[in-house]
C-alpha cells in the first residue's frame, strides 16, 4: 500500500500529522509516530501503539536479544490506544486535550 508519508488530520483546536510507512493502512495502523500541532504553532510528539503492537516488538526483541531479550519496553512519548487506525489516534489526541494536555503527556518539540 502506497501512502503519502505525512498524513494531516484537522481537528477542532489542533491538527494531527501522522508519519505513515509505505505499508501502513490509515484505517488499521497500530504503531506510528505523530505530531499534535496547536493553533499557537506549538508542536508535540506522540508514538501511538496498540497493546498488540507492543507485544510484537517485545516478541521480536526476545528473538534478537535487544532490550534484555524483550524484557522491557520504554518510549518517552508513548500513547497506548486500544485499537489501531488514525481515527482512534485522532480521538486520543482529542481526549488528551480535553484532559488538560498535552503538557505532561506528550513530548514537546519546542526548543
Amino acid at each position: 500500500m502506497v501512502n503519502a508519508p505525512l498524513h494531516r488530520v484537522p481537528g477542532e483546536g489542533f491538527s494531527a500529522v501522522f508519519m505513515l510507512g509505505a505499508d501502513d493502512d490509515p484505517a488499521t495502523v497500530d504503531n506510528i509516530d505523530a505530531e499534535l500541532v496547536l493553533p499557537t504553532g506549538a508542536r508535540w510528539s506522540a508514538t501511538f501503539m496498540t497493546p498488540t503492537a507492543i507485544r510484537r516488538v517485545l516478541d521480536s526483541w526476545a528473538e534478537t536479544g535487544e532490550n534484555s531479550g524483550g524484557s522491557w519496553f520504554q518510549c518517552p512519548d508513548l500513547v497506548i490506544v486500544p485499537e489501531g487506525g488514525l481515527d482512534a489516534m485522532t480521538d486520543a489526541f482529542r481526549g488528551i486535550l480535553r484532559a488538560g494536555g498535552p503538557e505532561g503527556v506528550l513530548g514537546s518539540l519546542e526548543e
